[in-house]
């Protein structure tokens, strides 16, 4: 089944793919290459189902009071 790219990058899903995943508008699809350099489509995982986001347990965790100056001095080094 082939389709064709937009000049912004998208395609169209063939109906005989969308009806095996189970695809509606609006649903979440997720893209990934496997190891073979081919590309799967995955039906987006929501809720409980989804994968929990790595670094969403430690957003915002920070207890480091960072001025900008000392930042600077540090990530450069003195000159």
């Amino acid at each position: 089944m082939a389709t064709t790219l937009t000049s912004k990058g998208q395609v169209t899903i063939p109906k005989q793919i969308r009806s095996a995943l189970g695809l509606e508008p609006g649903s979440a699809v997720e893209f990934a290459v496997n190891q073979m350099g081919e590309v799967v489509i995955h039906k987006a995982r929501v809720g409980a189902e989804a994968k929990p986001d790595r670094f969403a347990r430690v957003r915002g965790k920070a207890d480091v009071e960072w001025r900008t100056d000392e930042l600077m001095l540090l990530l450069r080094g003195e000159d």
